[in-house]
């Protein structure tokens, strides 16, 4: 069966890689990244459809669910890859702390506008989280833009927590409608993700780290795996994955009240 796959952060790193290892010439691939002029090169190589919508505007996701349900009958996939590690705090002009909206609003409000779309096509959702959630993340549900508490590292842990969260929380609502999602952890991968960033993170940039780092290839591994393989059979939905196997997350990342309330909070605050 012809498959249409939908991988958004897909201009570099590893949705740029997942994209390449992805392309069959009898699937429909569809890039989404925030710079055109990237995305439309690594779609043109692949023979791609592309797309551009920055995360951190809430009304250019919306702009971005509307093209897609109107573009394609089916999607058999969509990878939730966009995100990164930002640097002082910042609100987006949807008056929300950028970090949180570009790793987990953005895509939930993307994954919840095309849930129609995706029913029907019996999709696999795949979300991008990271170990930094185990790392650095210290849940707050009563603060999530991190008003009262600021720190950048710990703002991607957090928001790489809430990826989790919504993941277990997406296979709880619909998964006896269809719908198989999976979080997971790249591994430490040498892309620019963490670029302009005052994080730790950033030093993967360094050449010398690079020698002990993925490839953004190695990264999109578990990626393209969850994509290529059958959910309940291969693997199990609602989990979250590393190097192909269930991983440990941490305790907020397990709890299914937490999951429930962040649902019905995020819902609220994308309106």
């Amino acid at each position: 069966m012809n498959r249409t796959v939908v991988i958004t952060g897909a201009s570099d790193g590893i949705g740029a890689a997942a994209a390449r290892m992805l392309a069959h010439p009898s699937d429909t691939l569809v890039l989404v990244g925030r710079s055109p002029a990237k995305t439309a090169a690594v779609a043109q190589q692949l023979e791609a459809d592309s797309f551009t919508a920055d995360f951190a505007d809430l009304a250019q996701v919306r702009e971005l669910a509307g093209k897609l349900a109107a573009a394609y009958p089916r999607i058999d996939v969509l990878a939730n890859n966009a995100g990164g590690v930002m640097g002082r705090r910042e609100v987006t002009v949807d008056g929300h702390e950028k970090t949180f909206q570009v790793n987990h609003l953005a895509p939930f409000l993307l994954t919840t506008l095309l849930m129609d779309r995706l029913v029907e096509s019996r999709a696999t959702v795949i979300n991008t989280s990271s170990r930094a959630h185990r790392v650095f993340g210290r849940f707050d549900i009563d603060d999530l833009d991190a008003e009262r508490k600021y720190a950048t590292n710990a703002a991607y842990g957090n928001a790489k927590v809430a990826v989790i969260l919504f993941t277990r929380e997406l296979q709880r609502r619909f998964g006896d409608h269809g719908i198989a999602a999976a979080a997971f952890h790249p591994g430490t991968v040498a892309t620019s993700f963490a670029h302009g960033s005052t994080s730790s993170m950033r030093m993967a940039q360094m050449p010398m780290a690079k020698r002990f780092l993925l490839t953004p290839e190695q990264g999109a591994d578990t990626l393209v795996w969850l994509a290529s393989t059958v959910p309940g059979v291969d693997w199990v939905p609602g989990e979250y994955y590393a190097k192909r196997r269930i991983a440990k997350s941490s305790p907020a990342a397990s709890d299914p009240d937490l999951a429930r309330r962040l649902w019905e909070r995020s819902a609220a605050m994308v309106g």
